[in-house]
């Protein structure tokens, strides 16, 4: 059993802002990209790009490769679809969002609309 106070993988690393927007990036990247790259694009500092970088490769979601002193950071198979799975949901939340604010004007217009017709 967890620990309450503790939190999981995914509220401690994949709900968090800077780890879900790398994941996003490397997904969205056309081919493998350097962390230099990724903490730009995701607005992170470099040391805390590799620091989430490394959690991630231990869990086996994302691999570096080293051709010399070139290191690329690559989405693994299992990375790929947490990426996606991740993506998609961002898509959603903003799509939801999107509708409550809209929600939010509709009433507002309907009131002023009752006030003029008295």
């Amino acid at each position: 059993m967890r620990d309450e106070r503790k939190p999981g993988v995914l509220e401690g690393l994949l709900l968090r802002d800077k780890p879900a927007r790398i994941l996003i990036s490397l997904k969205t990247s056309k081919e493998s990209i350097y962390a230099t790259i990724l903490s730009r694009e995701t607005n992170c500092t470099y040391s805390h790009t590799i620091k989430i970088l490394n959690i991630l490769q231990k869990m086996g979601i994302v691999k570096f490769d080293k051709k010399g002193r070139i290191k690329k950071v690559v989405l693994t198979s299992d990375g790929w679809d947490i990426a996606h799975n991740l993506e998609a949901l961002t898509k959603k939340f903003e799509q939801v969002e999107e509708k409550a604010k809209e929600s939010e004007k509709a009433p507002k217009k309907e009131k002023s609309e009752k006030k003029k017709k008295k």
